[in-house]
């Protein structure tokens, strides 16, 4: 579904992606692991275009998402959920849901599929983003990204910070988004129990590249937990 082939990225003279290759398969959870540095932001702010790679190649099925401008990327059917929420806090919680549609109005089955799996944001739709907690911020910004109905969910560090009732709900959302609506879901996390609990595949990041790819079920603990530096 989603391929990145040799990806660099450089930020002045420092070489962040340094030939990246990853591939997200239809269907699956894929959860990316790594220390802080190693380039899992960057990889998926230039997978939405966020960031110009010097070289490489991504696709989305046929698309070819380095000749897309931004803001047409998420219309081809990827939702993005960035590191820190980025809602936007004077707008109330059914406008910041809104926000993310671009054409037509929005599908009030989607609105209602989005209450069914977060109803504190039914509750809270008239109350300002701005004045919501971090667990509800988190819940709002993926409802902003569910509203219209992806095939691809990128989500980034979306347990970070979050006490651990909010961390389970977060879990239980990504796995129910793959397993009822058969959304790929690409997951960079830091929780390790969380991406073994929610992913069929995991990749750990190091200086730049992928260095270690298998599925949960056939991963070799010791060799993950080096990566990690645990």
């Amino acid at each position: 579904m989603l391929r990145l082939e040799d990806v660099h990225v450089y930020f002045g003279k420092s070489h962040i992606l340094q030939g990246v290759d990853l591939q997200v398969r239809q269907g699956e959870v894929l959860a990316v692991l790594g220390r802080n540095g190693v380039g899992k932001t960057t990889t998926l702010r230039t997978i939405m275009g966020v960031v110009r790679p010097s070289r490489g190649g991504i696709t989305f099925g046929e698309h070819d998402l380095l000749s897309c401008q931004p803001y047409r990327i998420p219309r081809l059917g990827i939702g993005y959920v960035p590191q820190g929420r980025h809602i936007f806090p004077k707008l109330t919680t059914l406008e910041n849901i809104q926000s993310a549609v671009v054409r037509g109005g929005m599908d009030q089955k989607m609105l209602e599929l989005v209450y069914e799996y977060f109803p504190r944001l039914r509750e809270r739709a008239s109350q300002a983003g701005g004045t919501l907690s971090g667990g509800e911020q988190q819940m709002l910004a993926m409802a902003r990204a569910m509203i219209t109905n992806p095939r691809l969910m990128i989500l980034d560090e979306p347990t970070e910070g979050l006490m651990p009732l909010m961390v389970q709900t977060i879990r239980d959302t990504i796995r129910r988004l793959n397993q009822e609506r058969g959304t790929t879901v690409l997951l960079v996390e830091q929780n390790l129990e969380t991406a073994l609990e929610v992913a069929h595949r995991i990749c750990v990041m190091e200086k730049g590249r992928v260095r270690y790819s298998e599925s949960v079920d056939r991963l070799d603990r010791d060799k993950l937990l080096s990566f990690l530096g645990v």
